[in-house]
């Protein structure tokens, strides 16, 4: 076993803590599909505008997703390939723990 190091620790940790709200799991499983924008989000969700931009900052700044500017959108899309593994997995022992 090694030694705990914060150092190395922390970076991997905060993609956790970023995936760890309800809203910003669900943003996660809905971006791998493909991209979206905020208003396609706050639609779904019912929640304010700056709630839904606050949970992608988040997302942003985890590195788990990135931004493209199109006109007066912004697209939304992961960048952390783990993070769809990650999200698949999660899904499936769920499914299984259904059953």
């Amino acid at each position: 076993m090694n030694k705990f190091c914060a150092d190395i620790c922390s970076k991997p940790a905060a993609k956790f803590k970023a995936l760890g709200h309800p809203v910003r799991f669900w943003i996660a499983q809905q971006l791998m599909q493909t991209e979206h924008c905020v208003h396609e989000f706050v639609e779904l969700t019912k929640l304010d505008f700056s709630t839904i931009s606050q949970h992608l900052s988040a997302l942003k700044a985890a590195d788990i997703l990135s931004i493209e500017k199109r006109g007066k959108e912004i697209y939304y899309r992961l960048t952390c390939p783990c993070t769809r593994t990650f999200i698949a997995c999660v899904n499936e022992k769920l499914e299984k723990d259904k059953g």
